[in-house]
């Protein structure tokens, strides 16, 4: 059953994705953190096989993908890690799979959707980009995808359902500090690597 629903949620996003056609956007300047993404994250999601037995929870990065490369984009870079995750990691397909939509998928579309209600409700300013995408929209991404996913298969790993969400929930954070620190470093030192910001959104002067 969970399978299917995970089947199902992994091939609708990559269809539209697809469909979008975001390839393009690589011959910019998005072609270096969409390549670095492809090579990094791989590493960063097989840490929990590496770890004892017991809880899995993990690093993501697919808020800061979805702010740096937009999500269709993202889709399609956290598909090339899920995949790379199964060829070198030794979990099976189900395991994969289940990573792939609750680590990445389902965390970059939520995060699109904060990120639609910040703009449509705050005004655009550099603060509420780095603070309200990059981090506190990061956090609630994470721990909501986390919660979902948790509910969904009761218990992960022998542990408890309420101590499950309280490590969904420090890890969340984790994933925010990085994502806002990264997001704060990228708007001041090299903005063309965020496909989700614009000067002339965020820096346009006040009214008079």
């Amino acid at each position: 059953m969970l399978f299917a629903l995970e089947l199902s949620l992994a091939l609708l996003s990559l269809g539209v994705a697809l469909w979008l056609r975001p390839w393009r956007m690589l011959r910019g300047p998005l072609l270096t953190p969409a390549l670095a993404a492809v090579a990094l994250l791989p590493w960063l999601w097989l840490l929990p096989q590496k770890m004892p037995q017991g809880l899995q929870v993990q690093l993501s990065g697919a808020c800061l993908l979805v702010l740096m490369l937009g999500w269709p984009l993202a889709v399609l870079v956290l598909a090339l890690v899920a995949l790379a995750v199964g060829l070198i990691g030794q979990s099976g397909l189900a395991a994969t799979l289940s990573q792939w939509v609750w680590i990445g998928l389902v965390p970059a579309t939520l995060a699109l959707g904060i990120g639609a209600v910040l703009r449509r409700w705050l005004p655009p300013n550099p603060f509420v980009y780095t603070l309200g995408r990059g981090f506190l929209g990061t956090a609630a991404a994470m721990f909501l995808a986390g919660m979902v996913r948790e509910f969904g298969y009761r218990l992960a790993g022998g542990v408890a359902l309420e101590q499950a969400l309280v490590a969904r929930w420090l890890m969340a954070w984790g994933d925010a500090f990085l994502t806002g620190m990264f997001t704060a470093i990228f708007v001041a030192f090299v903005p063309s690597w965020l496909a989700t910001w614009s000067d002339e959104r965020y820096l346009k002067p006040p009214p008079e």
